[in-house]
């Protein structure tokens, strides 16, 4: 049982990463896809309930939103692994105007995002926490949290 939780500003790769990694073996928990908070709370409440295992796909950007998902993850016995992708909101606008028009962010809630962001820490509940850094041609580089937190 496990409970992945994406964190980062908009545009920097977080449904990439999944697809490539996790979309064979997690169920995919996205505001973007659910388009309300109930729907998203009640698929997470059933991937709880069912041991199933799932990637929350979302900004996620302050310790209280993540605890959302953490704190009843961890009370139904989950492992808590968090990917922090890390970006400058200037490379993530760029980005995100590579994106067909239907899935671009206004510039404005990406850098509103960046305003927000708390980087996470182990201290939130995380069993594992990396640090992600999108290299270009949809490639990652992945790196342990403590050999990057300095």
């Amino acid at each position: 049982m496990q409970l992945v939780l994406f964190c980062g500003i908009q545009a920097t790769g977080k449904s990439t990463f999944y697809m490539q990694r996790f979309f064979h073996s997690h169920v995919r928990i996205s505001l973007d896809l659910l388009r309300t908070r109930n729907r998203e709370r009640r698929l997470l409440q059933l991937c709880l309930e069912t041991q199933m295992r799932c990637v929350i796909d979302n900004t996620n950007p302050t310790r209280a939103e993540r605890a959302t998902y953490i704190e009843p993850a961890r009370a139904a016995g989950f492992e808590i692994v968090g990917y922090f992708f890390h970006s400058v909101a200037a490379e993530a606008v760029v980005r995100n105007q590579q994106r067909p028009p239907e899935r671009q962010v206004p510039e404005r809630g990406i850098r509103g995002t960046r305003n927000r962001f708390e980087r996470p820490s182990r201290a939130e509940g995380f069993d594992q926490l990396y640090f992600v850094r999108a290299l270009g041609n949809q490639e990652f580089q992945i790196n342990d949290w403590q050999d990057e937190v300095q």
